[in-house]
């Protein structure tokens, strides 16, 4: 029992947090907001480390990498596994929604009718922007203080992969620099650990006031979408998890996984934030067993390339207006069309809360051929699966980390964990 409680001590306190503040909104109701603004000081201060936190866990791994060879497989395992999950993702979101009216005729009227409240003047903007552009804004930035923004994360990203593979290129001469960002490394992480004390407090207000508002929000005609979404979203967790942690390491990689997945779990449900994750699942991931290196690169990668719950997410919203409008989908080429726009709106969701996928959303209105009016209803979707879809997103990536162990490290990698545990 004593080392149950050891292990489990502080993944206990969060989730008796949780339930704690899940019962308070319950109660109280739209009262508990009262207690957003502790929440909101706990995701604030994940969010401001999430800068130097990406730069310094990706820039660093990469310049630790002193065989290209190494660097080379992890980074392209990392697409090939991201890629994969991703695919099943769209294709399991698809055979979800396929056989299943999301809106009920009589919902349906009632949501169309709220269309004429929304004219074309406000989503013109977004309108004039291309794809191109959008993937040229998306990866690059115009001013390097731009890159110190949580909005501009996949730039960060690519700017740190460059940074990283320019201090391995200058060899010994980058050492200096290379300890400096390795000391910084540390640093940063120990402030996490401190941002983590204050964890039950900030999660337990934090969902408290989700759950109080929670009612308020879902509209009666979306409930079904809720709902469905949410039985997809807890089959997938726990059946496709299960068996991706058993192919990266059997029976061992599956109570490794299920030993460790929860605390970045709730975290994700609590704050319905990826980016404000990123520490917490990269502690999980290595707690699994996952490699500083491979960890440290997935995770923050997964944050903006990878999201299982987002794509499940985008099929809905495509399928939701497919019903709505009365689309056909006659065709393999109708359903590969879904699937395409699917997977490229996931691209284009960025990793803050609520909010981050209005461009996707915009895509998806655009793509398909719908009116750009119903975009609030595409966003009134986003907001009412956005805790579920977040807890696939980061989750995905914990368990996507293991998978590119496996590849990158062989089979055996799970036996040293083991061997580590007894050690410890």
């Amino acid at each position: 029992m004593k080392k149950f409680l050891s292990t489990y001590k502080s993944t206990i306190i969060l989730l008796v947090a949780i339930i704690v503040g899940a019962i308070v909104g319950i109660i109280f109701q739209e009262k508990a907001t009262i207690l957003s603004p502790l929440g909101d000081l706990f995701l604030n201060l994940l969010l401001v480390i999430i800068i130097p936190l990406i730069f310094l866990t990706i820039t660093t791994s990469i310049s630790k990498m002193k065989t290209p060879k190494r660097l080379g497989k992890i980074m392209v395992t990392i697409i090939c596994v991201f890629l994969c999950t991703s695919i099943i993702a769209v294709l399991i979101g698809f055979a979800s929604t396929y056989f299943i009216k999301l809106v009920d005729p009589e919902d349906g009227e009632t949501i169309r009718a709220s269309l004429e409240e929304t004219t074309d003047e406000e989503v013109s903007e977004e309108e004039d922007i291309t794809i191109l552009d959008r993937t040229v804004s998306l990866l690059t930035v115009d001013d390097f203080t731009k890159l110190l923004s949580k909005d501009n994360i996949i730039a960060l990203l690519v700017f740190s992969i460059i940074f990283g593979l320019a201090i391995n290129m200058s060899g010994e001469k980058a050492k200096p620099v290379s300890d400096f960002l390795i000391a910084a490394n540390d640093i940063v992480n120990n402030v996490v650990k401190i941002i983590m004390y204050y964890a039950p407090i900030g999660l337990g207000c934090y969902f408290a006031a989700l759950v109080g508002n929670f009612g308020s929000t879902i509209v009666v005609g979306y409930l079904k979408t809720f709902v469905i979404y949410a039985v997809v979203c807890i089959a997938f967790y726990i059946i496709m998890y299960t068996l991706y942690a058993f192919i990266a390491g059997g029976k061992k990689g599956v109570r490794l996984f299920w030993k460790n997945a929860l605390p970045s779990t709730l975290t994700s449900l609590a704050t319905c934030s990826s980016a404000a994750c990123i520490p917490v699942n990269i502690e999980c991931s290595k707690k699994m067993g996952v490699p500083d290196d491979i960890a440290e690169t997935t995770i923050p990668l997964g944050t903006s390339f990878h999201k299982d719950g987002s794509i499940i997410g985008s099929v809905f919203k495509i399928m939701f207006l497919v019903c709505l409008f009365g689309t056909s989908l006659a065709t393999a080429g109708d359903v590969l069309g879904v699937l395409g726009v699917a997977l490229l709106a996931n691209l284009l969701i960025t990793a803050v809360p609520i909010g981050g996928g209005t461009i996707s959303e915009m895509l998806i209105i655009t793509m398909m051929g719908y009116p750009v009016a119903a975009l609030p209803i595409l966003t009134i979707i986003a907001t009412i699966i956005d805790a579920p879809a977040t807890m696939l997103n980061v989750v995905g990536d914990t368990v996507s980390s293991m998978m590119v162990t496996r590849v990158v490290d062989g089979k055996e990698w799970i036996d040293k964990v083991e061997e580590n545990e007894r050690i410890k």
